[in-house]
């Protein structure tokens, strides 16, 4: 047996008043608007009715206290997982309509498919789908949530649902204290018509095996209500 879901939490607001692109600096935690957020998100997976067998953290400050809300509603120990902590940024701890306009910082953004600015989106997908893979793997029944960051969650977003990865920072589905769900499915190994060619190579029994994929099957902003007079300016 494997999980049945996996949810993808993101953080609340983080205070933040100087409006710096924090990344993975340290000291950065939530808002007490943000710490109200965490709980809208714990509030939600609670109202599902479902078990939660296991939570796994980033292990920057804001998403260790977004998941202890839900660390409390299910009677869970956090465990740490560092690959999906927020990506590595060229501007970390500047603010970035300041950064821009200096000249020194233009070559950093020439490249906005892999990016230039930071770790490169097929870096991120790899260790996001990894932990997500790891995730389903990790209980023997119930559900496993991910407490991570905005770029890291759409990317696995972009991935599963077979998009490309250069995107608008600004158009991202990920809000704050956001929950996307994935499940697996399993695709059955289609068999050959009796009129169909029959292949060079002899399908083997290990080539017959059912493939087994993640799907995106929701996706929910339980603190909607106070995104509005929120701050959203620090994800990388």
């Amino acid at each position: 047996m494997v999980a049945s879901q996996v949810h993808l939490v993101r953080h609340g607001e983080v205070f933040n008043p100087d409006g710096i692109l924090y990344g993975r600096l340290p000291g950065f935690g939530l808002s007490k608007l943000g710490h109200r957020m965490a709980q809208a998100a714990a509030d939600d997976l609670v109202a599902r009715g479902r078990p939660v067998s296991a939570l796994r953290v980033s292990p920057l400050q804001r998403t260790r206290e977004s998941a202890a809300p839900i660390a409390a509603a299910f009677g869970l120990e956090p465990v740490i997982e560092d690959r999906i902590i927020e990506p590595t940024n060229h501007f970390e701890g500047t603010v970035m309509s300041r950064a821009l306009k200096n000249p020194v910082n233009w070559p950093f953004v020439v490249n906005p498919l892999r990016p230039s600015w930071g770790e490169p989106y097929s870096r991120i997908s790899a260790r996001m789908l990894a932990a997500i893979d790891d995730a389903f793997e990790a209980v023997d029944s119930g559900d496993v949530v991910l407490v991570s960051h905005q770029l890291p969650i759409w990317v696995a977003h972009l991935t599963v649902a077979g998009e490309r990865f250069p995107h608008d920072p600004r158009k991202r589905r990920c809000a704050l204290s956001s929950i996307t769900t994935f499940e697996r499915t399993t695709a059955p190994v289609e068999e050959p018509s009796s009129t169909a060619v029959a292949p060079a190579t002899p399908v083997t029994a290990a080539a017959a095996e059912p493939v087994v994929r993640i799907v995106e099957v929701g996706y929910v902003e339980p603190a909607s209500s106070l995104n509005t007079a929120a701050t959203d300016v620090g994800a990388v």
